[in-house]
């Protein structure tokens, strides 16, 4: 992110989900002390709440909320107020139904769910901007209030859009983007299968296709006009609050979804993110978690990064504290003793200020009545209870470490084209998702965290050379300004890696006639000569690496890089796949999974890796480094695996960097945040059982106000943050 958030917490805050409209008012004073007496003192209001402001078309009443914000400010409770939008009243949708959002062959959604609206309607942008309008100009200076959420979970339940609103809007998106009909049928190659347009009238929305056979390139451009008019209907709302807000009060939106451009909104809306986690989601009934191999919650952990290139303070508006599920589908288990913590404590250490649960007490009534809160229906105290006080009493004890920086051994590139086509390439989803999961278990693994990076317009070669190392798993579309701006980054010193199928598409999604990797080959020296996916009718296809890699050679059942002499074969205990030492040799087999491009060289000054070992390419040359200024560029022919990724990040100096504080095991998540010559070791144990961690220096024990060293315990689930001196 180029621009800097525009509002930051100054000390670690704790937060709660409350609907008053829930609740018989004869509780609301007492739910606030409660709060407070556990460390709540922010809650967030009103999100689903339209009719009590607007029970009827044009008809405004202030009683309700009014009356709560006033105790609010009475008690001494900070409240964030939600606008509406996410759950239009029933008068609205009945008069209005060109308002609602339709599925694909153009049945609308009908009232009683949520986000059941489009963005483009007309007349529900009209009657949006009203009721903001008059939420901001009656409460917008009232002494409660500290900040406010736009709508709610902006792209979720559903991210595409059918209604007729949306079809003319998306002929003005093209109409804008294109100008003639003959540009649009030239983006969009309407040769293939006489898709030709000679009208805009013509031309919508995909829809129902026999065999789902969508015109990729339309596809893709569909994809960005949803981002378009979400982010346009989110500045709408963020517009009209900024006429009526509190000079320090703050705008945010919560949770980050689906075909949205999440930075752009919150450069353009904005003054700080929030994400709503749910890591119990890895344990619903109908997952497996006793066999999975994506690390169940501490895959939450990935979504966090996510958030934090898009803010790096950011917060959760809604932090899980109980077991998640609707009536309708999702069933959980609660949450054991600890991890409502260890889940609170990952979000922190990955860069949340902001802390708050969802909900206060769970609901009574409608969908979510399994969607479980820190109290429970009875409104007696409990364990939640208990361990949010105690989480709030550790909270604290981190204040000196609020607005610090999150610490990233390397960067992991992406950008919007290529996450849009991953929707509409079933080719490119495979190995991307692939790639994606290898290079975050890796890093989990062997305590190596990353940061995300997108590259917007805006992204400077200075912004890429914060990290020494740059993994771009597989960027299919490759545009020239991109690839300049590698080009930059790796002249400057930087080490760029890069996956099989990149730089094969232009922007618009179609394959280019240059040899691959395009654009990126004058920075890969390697020349694609043949591609494949690996055969599942043969054997795994493996690489042989060269000598130069034998400085990292095998991984441990740690996962730490460690050198390793002749006839020795080690396999990584929580993964199927292998590196292997053949005997008597200096050498190192890995496997090359999903999908392989089979290289030559195109500069005499790029070197061989790695080669191919079996099947018909066997022999030739799978992995190639070129040097470019004062840096290289690293050129894998296959998607990553965790092997992969630890021999790289091995080879390329930067795996473990907190080796020579702390050993851990891999069922411990270990990362770091700094902050004016200090900094803050969180080492979190995810696993049911307790984990043996080693400090080799002594540190300072923030929870225990202690300083200590050597061999520690960590029970179940239990989270220790250590400064390090």
């Amino acid at each position: 992110m180029s621009k800097s958030q525009n509002f930051q917490w100054n000390e670690m805050t704790m937060g709660v989900c409350y609907y008053p409209e829930h609740w018989p008012q004869e509780l609301w004073a007492q739910d606030l002390e409660r709060m407070l007496d556990a460390g709540i003192t922010v809650i967030r209001i009103a999100e689903f709440a339209w009719n009590k402001v607007e029970p009827q078309e044009g008809v405004f009443t202030y009683e309700f909320f009014g009356q709560f914000l006033n105790l609010c400010a009475e008690k001494g409770m900070k409240v964030i107020f939600g606008t509406p939008s996410a759950t239009p009243p029933a008068w609205l949708t009945e008069k209005y139904p060109e308002v609602l959002n339709c599925d694909e062959a153009g049945v609308p959604y009908r009232h009683g769910g949520r986000r059941h609206y489009n963005y483009n309607s007309s007349i529900y942008r009209e009657l949006v901007a009203r009721i903001v309008e008059q939420l901001g100009a009656h409460y917008g200076k009232h002494p409660a209030i500290v900040g406010w959420q736009i709508d709610n979970e902006i792209n979720c339940e559903i991210c595409e859009f059918h209604s007729e609103a949306d079809m003319a809007a998306f002929r003005i998106f093209l109409q804008k983007k294109y100008g003639t009909l003959d540009e649009l049928n030239e983006a969009w190659g309407t040769t293939f299968w006489n898709q030709t347009y000679t009208d805009w009238q013509q031309v919508r929305i995909p829809g129902p296709l026999l065999n789902d056979g969508y015109n990729p390139h339309q596809h893709l451009d569909y994809y960005r006009f949803i981002s378009e008019s979400a982010l346009s209907f989110c500045k709408m709302q963020a517009d009209i609050l900024r006429r009526y807000k509190k000079e320090d009060d703050f705008i945010t939106t919560n949770g980050i979804f689906w075909n949205m451009d999440n930075h752009r909104m919150a450069e353009e809306s904005l003054d700080v993110y929030t994400y709503d986690s749910y890591p119990n989601f890895a344990f619903s009934v109908d997952a497996d978690p006793l066999h999975s191999t994506d690390l169940n919650d501490r895959h939450w952990s990935k979504n966090l990064a996510e958030v934090r290139s898009v803010c790096p303070h950011f917060g959760i508006m809604e932090q899980q504290s109980g077991a998640n599920g609707w009536t309708t589908r999702m069933e959980a288990p609660a949450p054991r003793p600890g991890q409502l913590t260890l889940w609170a404590m990952q979000s922190v250490a990955q860069g949340a200020d902001y802390i708050s649960f969802f909900r206060w007490r769970t609901c009574c009534i409608g969908t979510e009545i399994y969607w479980h809160g820190i109290l429970d229906y009875d409104n007696r105290d409990n364990r939640k209870l208990a361990e949010v006080k105690e989480f709030y009493r550790k909270f604290r004890k981190l204040d000196a470490l609020c607005g610090s920086e999150f610490t990233a051994a390397f960067g992991f590139l992406k950008d919007y084209d290529n996450e849009w086509d991953t929707n509409v390439d079933k080719w490119h989803r495979r190995i991307a998702s692939a790639s994606e999961k290898a290079i975050f278990e890796a890093s989990e693994l062997t305590h190596t965290p990353y940061d995300y990076l997108y590259l917007c317009e805006n992204t400077t070669a200075d912004e890429l050379s914060r990290y020494p190392v740059l993994i771009y798993p597989h960027p299919v579309i490759m545009t020239e300004a991109r690839a300049a701006l590698l080009g930059q980054y790796v002249e400057q010193g930087g080490t760029l890696i890069l996956g099989c199928r990149s730089g094969y598409k232009q922007e618009n999604g179609k394959c280019v006639m240059l040899p691959q990797p395009g654009l990126l080959q004058a920075l890969t020296g390697s020349d694609v000569r043949d591609f494949t996916f690996t055969s599942p009718a043969e054997e795994p296809v493996y690489a042989t690496w060269e000598k130069e890699m034998m400085d990292v050679t095998s991984v441990s059942n740690t996962g730490w890089m460690e050198k390793a002499g002749p006839e020795q074969i080690r396999e990584n205990s929580s993964s199927e796949e292998k590196i292997i030492l053949p005997r008597q040799q200096s050498e190192i087999r890995t496997e090359m999974p999903v999908f392989n491009d089979i290289f030559e060289s195109a500069d005499t000054d790029a070197k061989v890796l790695a080669v191919y070992s079996n099947s018909y390419y066997a022999g030739k040359v799978a992995v190639m480094e070129k040097k470019t200024g004062c840096g290289r560029t690293i050129h894998l022919g296959s998607v990553f695996s965790r092997e992969i990724v630890k021999l790289l990040l091995g080879y390329t100096g930067v795996i473990s960097p907190f080796d020579a504080v702390v050993e851990a095991p891999e069922g411990v998540e270990v990362v770091q945040r700094r902050k004016d010559g200090r900094s803050w070791l969180f080492v979190l144990n995810f696993q049911s059982e307790p984990q043996t961690i080693t400090l080799k220096k002594p540190v300072w024990s923030v929870f225990e106000e202690n300083e200590t060293s050597g061999e520690k315990v960590l029970a179940s689930f239990e989270v220790e943050v250590f400064e390090e001196k």
